[in-house]
C-alpha cells in the first residue's frame, strides 16, 4: 500500500538535537515540479493546471540553471545586471527533496514528487539489486531508467499537442537521466553557451507554438570545483546573465521566456568535510550508505532490529547533532519531504536513516566514494534554505513586450 500524508499540514520531525527540521517542499503549490506543468497548461496541454498562474503565452522556454540557489543569485547579483532587474518580482520556489539535480530535475520533468518518480538521491539502494546505483551520471547496466522512473514525462505528453524541444548539451541527447525524467520532444545540442542561446532563439522563432527546456550547468560545475562564493562562480554567472539577456533580445513577442533552478549550494571548507565510516558506532549495522555528503542515507542490515536503530541514531546525535538533523524514513515520509504520497517500488530506495546537514559541513563514506569527492567545495542535498530556495524569474513575457513597445512608440513622439 502506498505511504500518504497531507505534506501542506503535517508537522516536521524534531530531532533531539532540538531544532526541528524546515518544512517539506511545497509540492502542488510552489516547487520545481510545478514550473513545466504550468507552462503546458500555459500551451493548452490538456491534463495540466497552471499552478503557477503564469501569464498566456504561445511559446514557454524555461530556463534550467543548475545550482542556482536564490539566496546565491540575491548575494552575488553584482554579477548579474540584467537578473538582477527581476529579483523584486521573482519568486521562490522549493527545490525537490534531497536537494540535488536528480531529484529536481525529475520533479521538473513529471510534475510529480520524489515519491512518486523515484530519484531520491544523487546515488541510492536498488532494492533488486541489493547495491547502490547512481542516478546522475553513471548509471548501473541493471537499472532500465524508464522503468525506475515510470512516471510520463511533461514534455512526451507535450509533444502529443505542440512542438516540445529540448537544448542541452549533446552528450546528454541519450544519457540516462534525460531517458528517465526528460524525455519527449526534439534534442537540440549545442556546446558553448552562445551556440545553446543561439540554437534556442532559432527554433523558438521558426514554430508559432513550442514548450523548450533549456539546460544550464557552467554554474554548478563552477560551485563544486571552486565554490559559490569563488571568482570563478562570478564569472560564469556574468556569462549566464549576459547570454540570457541576449536570449531575451532575440525571442519572439509572444514568447514567455521563465528562469529557475534544481538547488542552491553551500560552500564546505577542508576541516569540515568529515569521514564518518573513521568511526565504528556511526557505521555499525549499516548495510548500505548513499546519498550526497549533505544528505546521507543509511540503509541498516535486514535483521536490524528498532533496538539496533535507535542506538545508532544516538551514536549519530551524539556526534553530528549540533551540525546536522537525523531522522527516519517513516518520520521523513509522514513529513512529506518526499511528497504526499511514496510508492511501495519507491519507499525502499529511501534510508532507514536520514542524516541532513544543518550547518556547512559534509559527511563521506570514504570505503565507498572516490576521493576526489573528497575535494568538492561547494555542495548540497540537505534542507537549509540556501540549498533549498531557487528562482523564478519571468524574463520575457508577451504582455511585456507589449509594454515595452509602446512605451518606446511615446518616447519617439
Amino acid at each position: 500500500m502506498d505511504v500518504g500524508t497531507d505534506a501542506g499540514t503535517s508537522s516536521s520531525p524534531s530531532p533531539a538535537a532540538g531544532e526541528p527540521l524546515p518544512p517539506a517542499p511545497g509540492y502542488g503549490r510552489s516547487s520545481v515540479a510545478e514550473v513545466l506543468a504550468s507552462s503546458a497548461a500555459v500551451l493548452g496541454v490538456p491534463g495540466f493546471t497552471n499552478t503557477l498562474k503564469l501569464p498566456a503565452a504561445k511559446r514557454v522556454c524555461v530556463v534550467m540553471v543548475d545550482g542556482l540557489g536564490w539566496s546565491l543569485l540575491k548575494q552575488r547579483s553584482g554579477h548579474a545586471p540584467f537578473l538582477r532587474g527581476f529579483l523584486p518580482a521573482g519568486r521562490v520556489l522549493t527545490a525537490a527533496f534531497p536537494t540535488t539535480t536528480a531529484a529536481s530535475l525529475a520533479s521538473l520533468g513529471t510534475g510529480r514528487p520524489p515519491g512518486e518518480h523515484g530519484m531520491v538521491g544523487y546515488d541510492v539502494l536498488d532494492p533488486e539489486q541489493d547495491k547502490v546505483v547512481n542516478l546522475l551520471g553513471n548509471w548501473d547496466p541493471g537499472v532500465d531508467p524508464q522503468t525506475w522512473q515510470p512516471c510520463p514525462t511533461i514534455l512526451e505528453q507535450a509533444a502529443e499537442h505542440v512542438p516540445v524541444a529540448s537544448v542541452s548539451l549533446p552528450r546528454f541527447e541519450h544519457s540516462a537521466m534525460t531517458e528517465a525524467a526528460l524525455r519527449g520532444g526534439r534534442f537540440i545540442g549545442a556546446t558553448g553557451v552562445h551556440a545553446r542561446v543561439g540554437a534556442a532563439a532559432e527554433a523558438l522563432a521558426a514554430s508559432p507554438r513550442m514548450l523548450m527546456y533549456l539546460y544550464w550547468n557552467e554554474l554548478d560545475k563552477a560551485g563544486h570545483k571552486h565554490g559559490a562564493q569563488s571568482a570563478q562562480w562570478g564569472y560564469q554567472l556574468e556569462e549566464l546573465d549576459s547570454a540570457l539577456k541576449l536570449l531575451a533580445g532575440r525571442l519572439p513577442a509572444d514568447t514567455l521566456l521563465l528562469l529557475t533552478a534544481d538547488h542552491g549550494m553551500v560552500d564546505v571548507a577542508p576541516e569540515h568535510r568529515y569521514d564518518f565510516s573513521a568511526d565504528p558506532a556511526l557505521v555499525a549495522g549499516v548495510r548500505h550508505t548513499a546519498g550526497e555528503p549533505r544528505m546521507v542515507h543509511l540503509y541498516l542490515e535486514p535483521d536490524a532490529g528498532t533496538g539496533h536503530r535507535e542506538k545508532l541514531i544516538a551514536a549519530w546525535r551524539a556526534a553530528y547533532g549540533r551540525k546536522a538533523w537525523i531522522t527516519t524514513r517513516e518520520e521523513a515520509v509522514a513529513a512529506g519531504y518526499f511528497g504526499p504520497v511514496v510508492t511501495d517500488a519507491v519507499l525502499p530506495r529511501i534510508g532507514d536513516v536520514l542524516v541532513l546537514a544543518r550547518e556547512p559541513i559534509a559527511l563521506y563514506d570514504t570505503r565507498r566514494m572516490n576521493p576526489s569527492s573528497l575535494a568538492v567545495v561547494g555542495q548540497h542535498g540537505s534542507l537549509t534554505k540556501a540549498e533549498r530556495e531557487v528562482p523564478l524569474l519571468t524574463l520575457a513575457a508577451p504582455a511585456a513586450k507589449k509594454a515595452a513597445g509602446a512605451h518606446a512608440g511615446r518616447g519617439k513622439k
